[in-house]
């Protein structure tokens, strides 16, 4: 029974991975030029969110080390992307917030990925899609917990 379930949970993280450095790939390629996706990420998440981060909040939200978030927004702020700013209560902090610049290069970079996004859900069919999204979201939520 436990190599069953050994083998199953093998199975599940190979797909799981396999499928994260395609949809990577994929994304990577139509992203407008010099964007990673950790830009991308980012920057979509601080113009959903419309509301100052610390960089060491960004680096929790993201699961990366502080020193993986300085360096990706210290690209961003070089673009234009991000203002940082020093936290006004405690000047050893400091706060990030997307900028007008931020803001359309996310807008540009949905308009390109949203039509690669479309194709994958359209072969796959809405009602798969419907039926995967619970169990990614509780996959995700139960690899976030502390062991």
């Amino acid at each position: 029974m436990n190599e069953d379930r050994n083998a199953l949970a093998i199975a599940l993280f190979s797909e799981v991975l396999a499928a994260d450095q395609m949809v990577r790939a994929r994304l990577s390629s139509v992203l407008p030029k010099g964007m990673e996706i950790s830009h991308f990420s980012v920057l979509n998440h601080l113009a959903r969110n419309m509301v100052e981060r610390t960089p060491a909040q960004l680096a929790e939200t993201f699961h990366v080390t502080r020193g993986a978030m300085s360096n990706t927004l210290s690209k961003l702020e070089w673009a234009g992307y991000v203002h940082v700013r020093p936290d006004w209560d405690d000047a050893r902090r400091k706060m990030v917030a997307i900028s007008p610049a931020g803001r359309q290069a996310r807008d540009q970079a949905v308009g390109s990925i949203t039509p690669v996004i479309n194709q994958v859900v359209e072969k796959l069919g809405d009602e798969k899609v419907r039926e995967a999204l619970p169990i990614l979201r509780e996959l995700r939520v139960r690899l976030g917990e502390k062991l």
